[in-house]
């Protein structure tokens, strides 16, 4: 949503009501996977009946004494924790915002000022420009950080094996493809494609864990991701309709 806000900001692109609806059922779908929107939020109430065809609910009682009797527990520490919420969300509403807001800009030097192919960058060379710079940015941070100092210590390639070249390869294989992404298909588009990365990849890890019997920890398919899989290939659908 960051994006599309940003996209019409810099670039003046309007984005239709159906559009807009498919971008907060997207993000929906994203809060759904991540389980941030747990779906079982309404607990049901065990219904017992007696012989007499009356109506009880079974545990009510006991889970209002509960409920009480933790509030009163953590009553001190009810106040840091909303502060800590607070603080926490609207750290994400602005890494958000910045995260629109490059890729807007991104987008605009990519196809140009007025949004079209002619006269934008090339991907590539784009993409290479922004390595660059993160390399910067991550060899100044490391100067004072622990990581940093391990390095000067022990050398660049302490701890590497074989493996360590998969997410290397994988990284920039993927730099590559949102700059592609960026240029022909725009930023919104792009976060589609976040979306369904986050399923593709929860499944795997599912698929994975699930036939690993070392792992006592499995994952499994969650209705979670079943549920966020649909809203998403949903909001894909109205977005394109």
């Amino acid at each position: 949503m960051s994006a599309a806000l940003c996209c019409y900001l810099l670039m003046g692109k309007v984005q239709s009501n159906l559009q807009i609806v498919s971008l907060f059922i997207l993000f929906a779908s994203a809060c759904v996977i991540e389980k941030i929107i747990p779906l079982d939020f309404i607990k049901t109430v065990i219904r017992t009946f007696d012989s007499n065809g009356n109506e009880s609910f079974a545990s009510s009682n006991n889970v209002k004494d509960s409920k009480k009797k933790q509030q009163e527990e953590n009553a001190s520490l009810n106040g840091k924790e909303g502060d800590n919420h607070i603080q926490g969300a609207l750290a994400v509403l602005l890494a958000s915002f910045l995260s629109g807001l490059a890729g807007a800009f991104s987008q605009k030097n990519l196809q140009g000022a007025s949004g079209s192919m002619p006269g934008g960058r090339n991907s590539y060379l784009f993409t290479i420009e922004l390595c660059a710079v993160s390399i910067l940015f991550t060899g100044l941070s490391m100067m004072r950080s622990d990581d940093g100092a391990r390095i000067r210590k022990n050398g660049f390639f302490d701890g590497w094996t074989s493996k360590t070249i998969i997410p290397i390869i994988t990284n920039a294989t993927g730099g590559i493809i949102v700059g592609l992404v960026t240029k022909y298909a725009g930023t919104v588009k792009k976060g589609f494609a976040l979306i369904f990365g986050l399923l593709i990849s929860g499944l795997l890890q599912a698929f994975g864990e699930g036939n690993d019997n070392n792992n006592k920890y499995k994952s499994k398919i969650s209705k979670e991701h079943v549920v966020g899989g649909i809203l998403a290939a949903f909001s894909l659908w109205m977005h394109s309709a």
